[in-house]
């Protein structure tokens, strides 16, 4: 199976891509026209990329099946596009959330002492222990975290670690046990009597990000970018903070409306951090200006959140996994792009001899009645005999399309019909014959 890798990539991953039986193209510096080609040339099933760009003409040029994200954000892949071709997207999620917490907690202590400023006066030949003595230190203080996925998870144990107490809020809400503490938070990070804390829990769950912004010292974003998140974090949140709060972004730029940031910089006298700019350059080096950069209190990094040796490596290690499973199963792990609900509510299921033609003998009486096949799974039981089938349709089958389908064929043992509730049409294929 040919495999472009359109982007950087560590080379133990590509070693391990050519152990599997891959024929690994690898061109890192290939985007816009220059990939279309290559996609055209190649005529490869499987394209790897990190930041590099994915559009449409790349998803028609050659005979893509599955296009893998080395990263955790899929939001430079135009996965409608490649939804609407049938082409399969992944992600590696959680393999870089150490290394984006590590970085975060960096700038955060980077703000709090001030380190870049200590270092740029020891460099110009000035002593200034006054000046820099002034920290307020972090125990103590509310980290307030918005997206509570495996980076923000990751923040929370580092949150505990420094004696700090979090305000959370989740994009898709946190189920939380009757404590109020999340139910998914690791026991890492749950109240210990050593810690020094009240009874009450050291995390909150809050209703929006505003009232994170109310709770918080610190507020640090961890969300992915989509329809909802973009421009979310506005002057409504950024205004909340108390003044002089500390803000740190190493999610995405276009979370953060930069304008209100700098507005807040300046009325607010916050003090900020960013791993990533409303616009960054589209290559390694190069010059960048950006306005929030050249006032006092805010410092930058070049968007290397996840760029640890660690962080590429794990990464790396996933691809290969997906890759694997893919080739030698057809399956593929990590999906971003496979619909959660299907619009139906009915459910055939068939019990059948595994013969070659039973199924063709429902489908082409389903196809009679102008019923449509969304979803199917056939399931051989121990010995190969038999099997049963389930098959999601986009309408009820009737009685009478039923009976014929029972008698068409001596091999189908069975057929019933299943309609299911609202919550449970959103069943997935993956789940285990024996929840019927």
């Amino acid at each position: 199976m040919k495999v472009l890798v359109a982007d950087k990539f560590e080379k133990s991953g590509l070693d391990r891509l050519a152990e599997i039986g891959c024929e690994v193209d690898f061109r890192p510096d290939l985007k816009d026209d220059a990939l279309v080609e290559a996609i055209r040339q190649s005529q490869a099933e499987l394209l790897v990329v990190r930041s590099t760009k994915v559009k449409a003409p790349m998803l028609d040029a050659g005979r893509l099946a599955l296009i893998v994200r080395a990263g955790a954000g899929y939001d430079n892949i135009d996965v409608a596009g490649a939804s609407a071709r049938g082409i399969y997207v992944a992600n590696c999620p959680g393999k870089n959330s150490v290394a984006v917490a590590e970085l975060a907690f960096g700038l955060i202590i980077a703000l709090d002492r001030r380190i870049p400023d200590n270092v740029a006066d020891l460099r110009a030949g000035t002593w200034n222990k006054k000046e820099y003595s002034k920290a307020a230190g972090l125990h103590g203080k509310t980290l307030g975290v918005l997206g509570f996925g495996n980076i923000g998870q990751e923040m929370a144990r580092r949150a505990q670690a420094f004696g700090m107490h979090l305000a959370i809020w989740s994009e898709m809400g946190v189920e939380t046990d009757r404590s109020g503490l999340p139910i998914d938070m690791p026991l890492l990070v749950r109240l210990r009597p050593s810690s020094g804390f009240p009874v009450d829990p050291f995390a909150h769950v809050c209703e929006t990000p505003e009232e994170v912004a109310e709770r918080c010292d610190i507020l640090s974003v961890h969300l992915a970018l989509n329809d909802r998140t973009r421009g979310l974090v506005g002057a409504n949140i950024l205004n909340r903070l108390k003044p002089g709060a500390f803000f740190v972004n190493t999610a995405r730029g276009e979370i953060v409306d930069y304008q209100a940031l700098e507005a807040a910089v300046r009325e607010r006298h916050l003090r900020v951090a960013l791993d990533v700019y409303a616009t960054e350059p589209s290559t390694p080096t190069g010059e960048f200006r950006d306005p929030l950069l050249e006032l006092p209190n805010v410092y930058g990094t070049h968007h290397i959140g996840a760029s640890t040796e660690q962080a590429q490596e794990a990464i790396a290690g996933e691809v290969v996994r997906i890759v694997k499973t893919y080739v030698e199963t057809g399956r593929v792990l990590n999906v971003v792009n496979l619909s959660r609900q299907t619009p139906s509510s009915h459910v055939l299921v068939v019990r059948h001899k595994d013969e070659p033609g039973v199924l063709a003998t429902v489908f082409d009486a389903l196809r009679d009645a102008n019923v449509n096949v969304q979803e199917t799974e056939n399931i051989v039981f121990v010995g190969a005999t038999a099997a049963i089938a389930r098959i999601n349709v986009d309408g009820e089958p009737g009685a009478d399309l039923i009976r014929r389908m029972r008698a068409a064929n001596p091999c189908i043992l069975d057929v019933h019909l299943v309609r299911l509730s609202a919550p449970a049409a959103s069943y997935q294929l993956a789940r285990s014959l024996s929840n019927w």
